[in-house]
């Protein structure tokens, strides 16, 4: 088997650094793109997952064929499977005329699906059967038709966990995890990072017409030591704004970190598990939606106005909605010993749950300048989500 040259294919698809961890992958990702195994690609947001498709598609014998990204979570679930798999004239209101779907178009190509985690159940099925016998069927009809396509999906949630929510099929993730492709955090990338930074700093120089910003060293040991919650975007997104606001070319420490979030706690250990109970907790912002969003929370408080009103501490009257208090101060402690401690001093008076949750999106939004997927992903919720949300409170 002749040696890959991995230098080649990193010119070629923009890919910049040296990590054996990223090589490793990269590597096991060419030696199957000639096979036609589905593929699963594994990692955080902003990693740059959607390089890894496009690499297996153009080393493969399907390379003259068509591919399509179809980003999952984009798709409103009542339109998803006429998307994907296409819809019959009349099949349901606004179907004017017949349609053809990705899988259709896509045929003798590649599909990449990402943010697979959030395709819905019944269209998971769908998926499975493409997987299991390369049939499908459009919204409407039961015309049974063929497709010959490569399907690599990716996620950036926990699969495993989802099929013990009953939100994923397990079947489906066994049919879609034969060759799986884990990318690495670029954390876990220490060498890489000022390679990337010196690379982007370039690039919007170049875009702005500016000298290119430098770090001191000083400097360097901070970046390499942050945690990187939103990886290789989030880098790209610092460059560029440094790029931008700070006139004196030669960035130091003090001006480094004002682009950075928490940077005093870029030591902390990641907290990993697949414990439901135990989560990540990358930023103030993540303990923020764990509040928000963990209804065992609203139980335990539920649970002490109920032992309030038994112990006649409290009369039995309708008692207020627990609201939250944020606050912007982080201290660098045990977080998993004080995870209870910290959730209650968020049931503070102040800022209801949903005034806090618009407030929240708006902030992300305004820092994401208006994109909506940037904001879902640094939110960690989906765009349909967001979407909804956005809806619901009238920032559109």
């Amino acid at each position: 088997m002749a040696k890959i040259d991995l230098q080649n294919i990193k010119h070629r698809f923009g890919i910049i650094g040296n990590s054996p961890l990223l090589e490793r992958e990269m590597e096991k990702a060419l030696l199957i793109a000639p096979t036609d195994l589905s593929v699963l690609i594994i990692g955080e947001s902003g990693v740059g997952k959607e390089i890894f498709p496009q690499m297996i598609h153009q080393n493969s014998s399907k390379k003259h064929g068509q591919y399509i990204a179809v980003n999952c979570g984009a798709i409103p679930e009542g339109t998803i499977d006429s998307e994907l798999f296409g819809h019959e004239k009349g099949s349901f209101t606004g179907a004017l005329g017949e349609r053809k779907g990705y899988f259709e178009v896509a045929n003798g190509g590649t599909i990449f699906l990402d943010e697979i985690g959030e395709l819905p159940m019944s269209s998971q099925s769908r998926l499975l059967r493409i997987l299991e016998s390369g049939e499908f069927m459009k919204v409407g009809s039961s015309k049974v038709q063929k497709t010959a396509v490569r399907i690599v999906a990716a996620t950036n949630v926990d699969l495993l966990q989802a099929i013990r929510q009953s939100k994923f099929r397990e079947d489906l993730y066994y049919r879609l995890n034969t060759v799986p492709i884990n990318i690495p955090a670029l954390r876990d990338r220490k060498e890489d990072i000022v390679l990337l930074f010196r690379k982007f700093a370039r690039d919007f120089a170049e875009k702005y017409k500016m000298p290119s910003v430098q770090l001191t060293e000083d400097a360097k040991v901070v970046l390499v030591d942050y945690r990187w919650p939103g990886n290789i975007r989030e880098l790209k997104n610092i460059a560029e704004r440094m790029s931008i606001i700070e006139q004196d070319r030669e960035i130091g420490v003090t001006q480094l970190k004002t682009y950075l979030t928490n940077p005093d706690i870029a030591r902390l250990p990641a907290l990993r598990t697949e414990d439901a109970d135990h989560r990540t907790f990358n930023s103030e912002r993540e303990i923020l939606y764990q509040v928000l969003f963990d209804m065992k929370k609203d139980v335990g408080e539920l649970k002490k106005i109920v032992h309030d009103m038994m112990s006649g501490q409290v009369s039995p009257e309708l008692p207020e909605t627990p609201v939250l208090h944020y606050t912007e101060t982080y201290e660098e402690e045990d977080v998993e010993g004080k995870e209870e401690k910290e959730s209650n001093a968020y049931y503070k008076k102040g800022l209801s749950l949903a005034e806090v949750e618009k407030e929240m999106i708006i902030k992300s939004l305004y820092r994401n300048h208006g994109k909506r997927r940037d904001a879902s992903l640094e939110l960690k919720i989906s765009e349909r989500t967001l979407y909804r949300k956005i809806k619901e409170y009238g920032l559109e």
